[in-house]
């Protein structure tokens, strides 16, 4: 019977693993589709059509097939603590579209592997606190990585790079403020969507008609067959909600670690099937940098979760001495990073 339920729980969560790197993988490639083969360029629309489809089927989700119940939030709380959320998660969705309109997916994935180091130097600079020094030494490989990767670079573009760059930035920062704004609520996946995705929307509306409203009637005036191509650009859009439903799926369905194996496994899946689709150049010391951060990636995750499970130091306090154990963590959440 135990050997059942184990062979079961393995075949769950393996399931929930290749269907969130199925979703993941494609709304990236669809993406960067739509800005290379679709000569779509217009990174502010997509992502206002990805926050229109996930604000329509989260609401789908929780208020229509009562899939998830509904985490009631006061409606002060909506403008004081959701609206400043969803501002720097509509700038984290923006910034990752705009990074893949410049450069290959390759490069932006190995871009976004930075976060873990962006957050937890934030947190040292801003908040002052204070890490165990291995989660300082896991950032090593992070950071040669990244560097020999941007360095050996073949389809290199400042303005992607840079937007790739601030997304992490955007990232850590989303990460951080959900840490002091969001205490009290304990969001899922769907959750945050059904709240963020509409403020997004508003958020994003007026600047994405200002600036791309007219590039967007030129290109359906000169496109040969806008119809299929907008199909493609929607379909993206009801990808990325469904991406956001195989989080909530796969948090529920696998521990920490694997979760954080998986996510870089992942990530290498995404280079390898954007490199047979694409063909962007890469020379073997970008592969090598790639590696590299993947790697470290890994181990900083490794690291989290072994000082996450130490018992509190039993030393006496000093005033730069964490109060407990959690203060030497990053306060990363790998497992929402993908939404929208």
């Amino acid at each position: 019977m135990e050997e059942g339920l184990c062979q079961w729980s393995m075949f769950r969560s393996l399931s929930a693993i290749l269907q969130w790197w199925a979703f993941n993988v494609t709304v990236i490639i669809m993406n960067k589709w739509i800005f290379q083969k679709l000569d779509f360029k217009f990174p502010l629309t997509v992502s206002c059509v990805h926050f229109i489809c996930s604000s329509i089927g989260a609401y789908t989700v929780i208020k229509v097939l009562k899939l998830k119940p509904l985490i009631t939030v006061d409606p002060e709380d909506r403008w004081r603590r959701i609206f400043p959320m969803s501002f720097v998660f509509c700038i984290n969705i923006v910034l990752g579209n705009v990074s893949l309109r410049y450069i290959p997916v390759s490069f932006m994935q190995t871009i976004k592997s930075f976060t873990p180091a962006t957050t937890v130097v934030l947190q040292w600079m801003v908040w002052r606190k204070y890490f165990d020094w291995r989660i300082w030494a896991s950032l090593v490989p992070i950071v040669g990585g990244i560097l020999l990767t941007s360095v050996t670079e073949l389809s290199f573009n400042m303005f992607g790079f840079c937007a790739a760059l601030f997304g992490c930035l955007a990232t850590s920062t989303k990460t951080i403020l959900a840490e002091s704004l969001l205490h009290g609520y304990k969001f899922d996946s769907i959750n945050t969507v059904y709240y963020m995705a509409p403020f997004a929307t508003m958020i994003l509306g007026i600047p994405a008609l200002l600036l791309e409203g007219n590039g967007v009637l030129d290109w359906l005036n000169a496109h040969p067959a806008p119809w299929s191509s907008l199909l493609i650009i929607f379909s993206s859009g009801v990808l990325a909600f469904c991406l956001n439903f195989s989080i909530f799926y796969v948090i529920h369905s696998t521990t920490a670690v694997t979760f954080n194996v998986a996510g870089n496994l992942k990530v290498a899946v995404a280079v390898l099937i954007s490199w047979l689709i694409f063909r962007n150049p890469i020379s073997g010391l970008n592969a090598v940098g790639c590696a590299i951060t993947l790697v470290g990636c890994t181990f900083y995750g490794y690291v989290r979760h072994l000082i996450a499970q130490q018992p509190p130091p039993g030393t006496p306090r000093t005033p730069r001495t964490p109060r407990n154990r959690m203060e030497l963590l990053p306060l990363v959440n790998d497992k929402l990073d993908d939404k929208v």
